[in-house]
């Protein structure tokens, strides 16, 4: 989902760093709650795994260059289910930071705009969980359909705000909406693969009981609301 180089001109970065700040600004909120839920030494401890992982989905995972971007597997649902919304944003953040630091410095100054499009939808997604999934619902205990609608959910944000810097940068362009509409296209393989994914970790982790109460993951994993 890496906006390329040269997709938005440099005189127009300057709203990524406003978008940025707003996201940051909610996920500073997300954090706060959590070290009052969770502790500060488990917030920073699911943040690491978090970045790690997400490094490694950059990085490890099969990550194709289709129209205006790039395709990857970021399963940020995954993220959110494991170690909550607070963690999973700060990892997605650092994650990709990690990334251009030392692997692909030419996308440091698209950063603002990639983590725009990581973090937005992963709040989007947290909303949806309180609406969809009931509180008496641990979350190694959901179904298909309401997994398949965090995942598409956020895939779908992810697409929606690549189309917005693509469009706010190059235009409406026919070449332009074609890239686009590839991109689009290509993304439907990730929202059938990557709900999947997610229950077969939900599943592998219901099976691990000696993570109940850990550090390590989101109380909601194993508990109640």
């Amino acid at each position: 989902m890496h906006i390329e180089p040269g997709l938005v001109a440099e005189g127009k970065i300057w709203l990524s760093v406003a978008t940025a700040a707003g996201a940051g600004a909610c996920g500073f909120k997300l954090a706060w709650e959590d070290v009052k839920e969770h502790g500060t030494v488990s917030l920073a401890a699911r943040a690491a795994i978090a970045t790690a992982l997400v490094f490694g989905f950059f990085e490890v995972l099969p990550h194709y260059p289709v129209g205006v971007s790039e395709v990857h597997f970021i399963f940020g649902t995954t993220l959110f289910l494991l170690f909550g919304s607070a963690a999973a944003a700060i990892g997605l953040a650092l994650g990709l930071l990690c990334q251009g630091l030392f692997f692909a410095p030419a996308d440091l100054p698209q950063y603002f705009m990639n983590v725009t499009t990581l973090l937005v939808p992963l709040f989007g997604i947290r909303y949806l969980a309180e609406k969809i999934i009931d509180p008496g619902t641990c979350y190694v205990d959901l179904k298909y359909s309401q997994v398949l609608a965090l995942s598409a959910t956020y895939q779908a944000g992810i697409v929606a705000w690549v189309g917005f810097w693509t469009l706010y940068g190059q235009g409406f362009g026919a070449e332009n909406l074609q890239s686009l509409a590839m991109f689009g296209g290509a993304y439907l393989l990730v929202i059938i693969v990557e709900p999947l994914a997610d229950l077969a970790v939900l599943a592998g982790a219901k099976a691990l009981r000696f993570l109940r109460g850990s550090p390590f993951v989101v109380q909601r994993l194993f508990h109640t609301a």
